[in-house]
This record gives structure tokens, sequence and C-alpha cells, in this order.
């Protein structure tokens, strides 16, 4: 069928040729699909029609002009008849015809080809059978260097907020108003990723706009996948659009979605630092373990577990290392962010550990995986706690001011950007960023947050009045807590560090401009709720 669609490929190409320039765009009708219809549109789509009734092609339609077309075939042809028609109009070479063969879906489609009407140039793929380029394999980028990232993204009209975030974040990216030849361009390996992601439903992808390209992409080695994960799929049908990020691997749309970078060696070779808590029982073998399991890698003890097994340590915080293994529990992971600023791997050697990554019955295999470089880094938001106007301390889990006499109530103002919230009588006021919304805030009853979300959870303590619950609040904000009366309170950084807090005093809290870094193996933060949380009670 790759010929039939070469041969319907020529027909497009001389029809539309044969338009005036000033005729391309004028708008003739309404499509199948509720959008105006170009000249060129229609006139490319007839060219595919006749030629499809007049060899008696066994193949059903579906197309954004006409929509669907049953000429009682078993398969269907998933046509856009020009990708990139405003390019086309104002003499952009970056305009195709997309064509497709399957059956009733995104993921059956076997055939397909992309060409480009204004080069000449044709992209094209057979299920099982791999993608070509003008008759040559080609094949999406092989390697992920997180600072030289090349992108496509979204930027017209209706664009998420995030893909210009996403745009300022990455060092090079490019936007060419055709969906086909972007996701096309991923499978030659020329960018590393398209992202389509609208605010406005109507702007978002129908299946006649990638049904080409997806097949070609996954046969290159590349993959597609809606942005909570999932491989992307979409019926045959004008009504379903859908948001999504066209990648040449996994990592790069853990990348994309989640801000995660991989390890880059600062002298050649990686190199760890082992960081333990020595509360533990068994916390000599356990680290043996990890030692054994890292085999020839470059390898530094904190002084406490180098001492406990005759070795010669180096404190955590003036350790230069990559990355850092902690064995403990989440309290572990977070003395360790209190001290040093790298990546870090949690073994859970304690109780729940949500932070942790690896269980201490699969150390070997879980050291190989971090080794063979089978992770992502995530990268999450800290707090910073100001006091008299210096920074005092920045929480990765929450900041925690509360009344420094058990069983004793305070008075406190909350102000967000110097606006007064509420004024509460309450034992105190936790501030938990999205990764401490599973500790201390959800004890208190408060929701549980994806470490996704852009945002801050504020949560009372035994609130006196129910008139002030749980609020999250946008992390670009500053919060300020005033313990109003001539009481003394506590503040509480990630149960790490205490200060004593007079009363009358404010504390201000703000995002912090740096970032708190996690090695993990499994991405999905829903199934991590489920195993670490849900099946633990």
């Amino acid at each position: 069928m790759i010929d039939v669609l070469r041969a319907m490929a020529e027909e497009v190409k001389k029809a539309v040729s044969l338009i005036p320039d000033d005729q391309k765009g004028v708008n003739i009708c309404i499509g199948a699909d509720g959008t105006p219809t170009e000249e060129i549109d229609k006139v490319a789509e007839n060219a595919v029609l006749r030629y499809i009734a007049i060899n008696n092609i066994q193949l059903n339609v579906l197309s954004e002009e006409i929509g669907y077309v049953d000429n009682g075939a078993d398969e269907t042809l998933v046509l856009d008849p020009i990708d990139g028609t405003t390019n086309s109009i104002v003499g952009i070479p970056m305009y195709t015809v997309s064509m497709a063969i399957g059956k009733s879906s995104l993921n059956d489609i076997h055939t397909a080809l992309i060409y480009n009407l204004a080069t000449g140039e044709e992209f094209m793929a057979m299920k099982g059978k791999g993608a070509y380029q003008n008759g040559k394999r080609i094949h999406v980028k092989r390697d992920f260097v997180q600072d030289k990232v090349r992108m496509s993204i979204y930027l017209g009209r209706g664009a998420n907020p995030l893909a210009f975030a996403l745009a300022k974040r990455i060092r090079s990216t490019r936007s060419f108003g055709c969906s086909s030849l972007e996701m096309a361009l991923v499978a030659n390996g020329a960018t590393d990723g398209f992202l389509m992601q609208s605010d406005s439903y109507n702007r978002s992808m129908r299946v006649v706009d990638i049904a080409a390209s997806a097949l070609i992409l996954r046969e290159a080695g590349g993959e597609v996948y809606t942005l909570d994960g999932n491989l992307l799929d979409m019926p045959f049908d004008l009504t379903t659009r859908m948001n999504f990020l066209a990648v040449s691997n996994r990592i790069v749309f853990d990348f994309v979605m989640n801000g995660n970078m991989i390890l880059s060696p600062q002298r050649g070779k990686l190199r760890y630092g082992i960081y333990a808590n020595m509360k533990l029982n068994d916390v000599v073998d356990v680290t043996r373990r990890v030692v054994d399991a890292l085999g020839d890698e470059e390898y530094v003890l904190d002084v406490p577990i180098a001492d406990a097994m005759g070795l010669k340590g180096v404190p955590v915080d003036q350790m230069d290392i990559d990355a850092l293994i902690t064995i403990g529990g989440d309290g572990t992971i977070l003395r360790a962010l209190h001290n040093i600023e790298v990546p870090v791997i949690g073994i859970n050697a304690g109780g729940v550990g949500f932070l942790t990554e690896i269980s201490k019955d699969e150390i070997e295999s879980g050291i190989a995986r971090l080794l063979r470089g089978e992770y992502t880094i995530q990268s999450r938001p800290k707090i910073a706690v100001m006091y008299n106007g210096e920074i005092i301390g920045e929480a990765v889990n929450e900041a925690v001011i509360h009344s420094d006499s058990v069983a004793k109530i305070r008075r406190f103002k909350v102000y967000v950007n110097d606006s007064l919230t509420t004024d509460i009588r309450a034992d105190g006021i936790v501030l938990s960023t999205p990764v401490g919304s599973t500790s201390y805030a959800m004890s208190l009853g408060g929701p549980i947050m994806d470490h996704r979300v852009d945002a801050w959870l504020m949560v009372p303590m035994a609130a006196f009045q129910f008139a002030f619950k749980e609020m999250v609040v946008p992390s670009s904000v500053k919060i300020t807590i005033e313990a109003v009366l001539d009481k003394g309170c506590l503040l509480v950084i990630d149960g790490q560090n205490e200060f004593n807090i007079p009363g009358g005093s404010k504390i201000d809290l703000v995002k912090s401009s740096r970032r708190a870094l996690f090695i993990v193996f499994e991405t999905d933060f829903y199934s991590r709720v489920r195993k670490k949380l849900v099946s633990t009670l």
C-alpha cells in the first residue's frame, strides 16, 4: 500500500500546484471538524478522493474536511490533506500531505507516509519494518544530553504556559506550524521531542493530524505519550482531541514533564557518597552490601559509618560527589539534603520510607540499576524560611511554627503577599511542599499533592475554630506567619532544625532558588502512593 500512498501524494502535488497563490487561503466552507476549510485543503482532499474512486482502492476515508467516507472497506485511510495550511499560504516550505492506513485507532496503523509538498521530501514507515526518509533508514537520537536538548513546541494561540516555561528551560526551541514534520524531525534524530500542550481543547490534536507521524516515530524507535505518561492511542474520529509529547525515549519525557535530569560525571567517572543512619542495628552490614554492589565505582563514606567500619570518611557536607546514597528512612534523606546539594537515592532501612527508592531486600539489584543509568532525577521545590530578613533554613518537606509549650494554644495571623488571610488560634501552622504533603501535613488531615503541583499546602494544627481549614496556595507567593501573642513559639524545618521564636515575631516563607534532587526508578507518583501509603495502612 505504500506505493498507493505515494501515488496519492503525487496527485495532491499536481493539484495544489495549479492553485494561484492568492487563492490558496480562500475560505470556501466549514469542514467536518467544524473549522474553516481553505481552498488548498479542499483541492488536496479532492485529489485523494478522486484517485481512490478512479482506481477502485478499497479504503474508507477519514479526513478533516469531508469527515468519514464509508466505502465498505475493512481499513481506513486517515488523511490530513494539508498539514501546515498557513505555511503553504504564506510561502513557508513546511506543509505536507499526511496519510496512514489502519482499522480503527492510532495503535493499529500499519502503513504511513508524509510528503512535503514544498520540497518533495518523503517520510514513510510500515509496521515492523522501520522508518525511512527519502529511502534511507532513520532512527531517533540514541543519546540524551540534558544541556543540549532540542525541542519543537507548540507555542501558538492557546498554548499552555508550561510550554513557554519549557522553552526557557531547554537549550533550543523550534515551532514550525506543521506537526507531521515536527514529529518526523524527532524520528530522524534532528530533535529530541515535540510537545503539544494547549489549554484550548479545540486546538489540541486529532487523529488525522498525527496518524502517519506517530507510526513513523515509533518505527524509528521513539514513542508518543499522553501528558500523564501513558502510550497515546486515539480512535478514528474527528471529535477526540488530545495533548501529547512525542519523544526519542522515556528519559526525554521525564525531563520535559517532570524537570528530571540524569547524572553527569564531573571528572569522567561518577563518584558516589554513602550516608547512613547510625541508629540502625544492622547499619554496618547494610553499608557493606552497598559498597560491595558498587564494585569498582568510586565512593566515599560519611565519617560515622566509616569509623564503624574502620575506614577513612569525609563529612557529608564536604563530600565531592555526583550522587549520594542514603541508608535509613525519609528522615535520613532530609538530613542529607540539608547538608549537600547533589541527587539523592535512598535505601529504606527504616519505616514507610516514602522518599526512598530501594528496599533493603533489593540493594544489589537497585544499585545495579543505578549504575546502568536506569533512573531519572526529579527536581522538587524547597521553601526558604526567613526570620528578621535572613534565610535561616530551607525546607524540603515542611516548615512548622507551633507553641513551645505542650498543650498551649497560640494565636497566628497568616498573610499571603502581605494580605491578611486568616487570624487563627491553634497549636501551630504547617506550610508544606508537595513532597511534604505525604508527611506531617497528611497526618494533620491535609490532602496528598502530586509532587508535580507547583503549590504549597498550608495546614493548621488543632485549630480552635473551623473557619480556617487546609489551604493550597501558589508557590510563587510569599507566606508570612505572625505569632501574635507575647508567648514563645518553636520553628521546626523538616523535623531537623529547631529555632526558638519569641512572641510577636514574623516568619516569611518563599520559594527557594535551590531545589532538592531525587534519583528515582519509578516515576508514577500514584503507584508510589498506593504501594507505600495505601498498602501499608
